[in-house]
């Protein structure tokens, strides 16, 4: 399985501290059967930002710790991109990093709102070849009020990741109730941990798939799980009714 949503470069953001604590995590996550991780600090945001730099020389750096501690899981470079009105220029400057060099970019919207020109960065990110997965919408205050907020941007092109904790039920009843609604209304495409740590935020991977299971999502998850998997391949993802049309005619624009 791969877990495409990760903190675990260590001293870079709310991640984990130390080298060890980074073994830690991963550990745990080879447990779960995870078997590949995209690493995904923070970039832009108002509290991180881990350059590309780094997050390449800590990645080759953790491939021959993992290998040496015998961790049978192979690492790939990402970041979690926060929104911002010249995210397409920052982008084409190859300051910011898609998942795994593929044309997935993971992006972080603000905690409390949807801003007014997050349809603009989606549909420029689209025409420069780049599809954006909204990381964690369910978390999002403004789609958790309104998620009709979350279809829009689905409709004009955008994914969308839901996080293993809030499925399990880590962060409350309602963020869990809201994750099953945004699955079943076919607004999530892909299944990460978010991972930060082994205590306060454990990755939670078969915790989270273990509850769709027991609501008789078993397919659902079947499909966010192939979606993770396709990301590594760079090839596009399986989607469901209603929003495939549309998803498929901005692809076929920028295939």
């Amino acid at each position: 399985m791969i877990d495409m949503h990760s903190h675990i470069l260590f001293g870079v953001d709310d991640g984990p501290k130390t080298i060890e604590d980074t073994l830690r995590i991963l550990e745990q996550a080879a447990q779960e059967g995870i078997t590949d991780m995209i690493a995904t600090p923070h970039a832009f945001s108002p509290h991180f930002h881990v350059p590309r730099n780094e997050i390449e020389g800590q990645i080759e750096l953790l491939k021959d710790v993992v290998q040496a501690a015998k961790i049978p899981i192979t690492l790939h470079t990402g970041q979690e991109v926060r929104l911002c009105e010249d995210l397409v220029e920052k982008l084409l400057m190859g300051d910011a990093l898609t998942l795994a060099n593929s044309r997935y970019l993971l992006l972080e919207l603000p905690t409390q709102s949807v801003p007014a020109y997050t349809v603009n960065i989606i549909q420029s990110l689209l025409g420069e070849g780049i599809i954006p997965i909204i990381a964690h919408p369910e978390r999002n205050r403004a789609i958790a009020e309104k998620p009709e907020r979350l279809e829009r941007l689905v409709r004009h092109g955008a994914l969308a990741q839901i996080t293993a904790g809030s499925v399990a039920g880590h962060f409350g009843k309602n963020i869990q109730k809201l994750s099953l609604q945004l699955i079943e209304a076919n607004l999530i495409h892909t299944y990460g941990s978010d991972v930060h740590n082994v205590m306060t935020r454990p990755a939670l991977f078969e915790k989270g798939l273990d509850y769709l299971e027991k609501k008789k999502l078993q397919d659902n998850a079947d499909i966010l799980l192939e979606n993770n998997e396709r990301i590594l391949r760079d090839e596009y993802l399986e989607l469901l009714e209603p929003i495939t049309p549309i998803l498929k005619k901005w692809w076929q624009l920028i295939g």
